[in-house]
């Protein structure tokens, strides 16, 4: 009975370190995602499913920029990275507040996009998630866009992450496409020996209520960040350090809003402007205003 005891205390001290030893090596491959990066952004509709004659798919779209990615917080149980863009001569660059991700280990609570602007709270159990983190990728004014858990994968000198969730329309579909209005999001993050990999394969969905979705056509990305510099992103973090506090501030509403737990609508436009127009204003600073603003635009 004294060997079983000691050997159950041995195993269980023992996975107990793997544990963390693994979820050491998810920190550290999340974390190399931060820097100075020249970003590739390429995608491609490869299928098309409809029966429309008519039909005309998406034009192959390849972009390129630099992109700082910048750590906003580094805790046990939550990585958030804040992505900046620089954009135009070098000289005299300019900066857009672009994504943030932030990875949560274990996370029970999700917001899983619906389509029209809708995203349906899930509570999950503990099992569900277990040595899993979700990531949560959020829009330039910090509202919600996609989300989902998944495993970080160690494996033949390899680190990635996928997960399978819907998501909206991205920037550059929803202001030229109607036909469809949720897009089923394949992706993976691999950290490679350049920097790291964004692969993506997405199904262009058409969601009605009380109808199965329906793939209107699949689409390829491929989106490569290669490391550079930091010195190169210097424009950007200089940026970031000027405007933090203001989106801590937006970050903090957001939090408070998420925290209700309960299933989210938001307005497209409020006096005819979006969102990220009435944050990025530089004349909104004040917490009440942001937090006035953000309001705004979460329906009752």
């Amino acid at each position: 009975m004294k060997r079983v005891i000691i050997l159950s205390l041995v195993l269980a001290v023992t996975f107990n370190l793997n544990a963390q030893k693994k979820k050491t090596q998810d920190q550290e491959a999340i974390k190399k995602m931060c820097g100075c990066y020249e970003v590739t952004f390429n995608f491609a509709e490869t299928f098309s499913y409809s029966e429309d004659s008519l039909y005309r798919p998406s034009k192959t779209k390849v972009d390129k920029g630099l992109e700082w990615a910048q750590l906003v917080t580094d805790e046990d149980d939550k990585i958030s990275i804040q992505h900046l863009l620089q954009v135009g001569r070098p000289d005299q660059p300019m900066i857009i507040k672009h994504w943030r991700q932030d990875w949560l280990f274990e996370n029970k609570d999700f917001y899983m996009y619906n389509g029209d602007n809708e995203w349906v709270f899930e509570n999950k159990s503990k099992d569900d998630v277990k040595g899993q983190w979700t990531q949560k990728v959020y829009q330039v004014d910090d509202s919600p866009r996609y989300e989902g858990s998944s495993t970080w994968v160690h494996v033949d000198g390899k680190s990635y992450w996928e997960n399978e969730t819907t998501a909206p329309l991205p920037r550059r579909e929803y202001t030229k496409r109607s036909d469809y209005n949720v897009t089923l999001r394949g992706n993976r993050h691999e950290i490679t020996k350049y920097g790291w990999l964004h692969d993506q394969d997405n199904a262009k969905i058409i969601r009605e209520e009380g109808k199965e979705d329906v793939v209107l056509a699949k689409e390829k990305g491929y989106n490569t960040y290669v490391k550079v510099d930091d010195s190169k992103c210097q424009a950007a973090q200089e940026w970031w350090k000027e405007h933090q506090e203001k989106w801590a501030l937006v970050r903090s509403k957001w939090d408070e809003v998420y925290g209700r737990n309960k299933d989210l609508n938001l307005e497209t436009k409020v006096d005819n402007k979006p969102l990220y127009k009435h944050l990025f204003d530089d004349a909104v600073v004040e917490q009440k205003e942001i937090e006035t603003t953000i309001e705004s635009f979460v329906k009752k």
